[in-house]
């Protein structure tokens, strides 16, 4: 299996300083911040935008070669992830994913859908490495 690495670096102190993060593929190669973290500040982006793609870019996926498995590939697999921030006596941390998915498979039932969307919540890696959120919620939907 692959290995993958990311980098950043934080310049200054929390509120007034800045940073960027790099992917090692160079694909991504962005900077971040207080605000963009924090504050809804669209100039940068931040680490839980960033494990909100990856969560919903692996999903599709998942679900993807879940449905090939069964012998009904998908024409496509939209999927996005929304990412809910709280606050404890530790500091911030991610109370709830709800993970939002239209899938156009011909042939395929709804029942069967929501069987593997599920499975695929379950079983994609960014899902199992996630398993401390307290809460990650699914609609699967069926277009087409």
């Amino acid at each position: 299996m692959a290995n993958n690495t990311g980098q950043a670096t934080w310049e200054g102190g929390l509120k007034e300083g800045k940073g960027t993060i790099k992917s090692q593929s160079g694909t991504l190669d962005g900077r971040f911040s207080f605000g963009s973290r924090f504050e809804e500040d669209v100039t940068g982006t931040n680490p839980e935008e960033l494990i909100a793609a990856a969560h919903a870019g692996c999903y599709s996926m998942f679900l993807s070669a879940l449905l090939e498995g069964d012998g009904t590939p998908a024409t496509s697999v939209n999927t996005t992830a929304k990412i809910s921030m709280g606050k404890d006596d530790t500091g911030p941390f991610i109370s709830r994913i709800d993970l939002t998915c239209d899938a156009t498979v011909p042939g395929l039932s709804d029942d069967k859908l929501q069987e593997l969307a599920q499975k695929a919540k379950e079983g994609c890696p960014i899902s199992r490495a996630l398993a401390s959120v307290p809460e990650i919620t699914l609609k699967a939907t069926l277009k087409g």
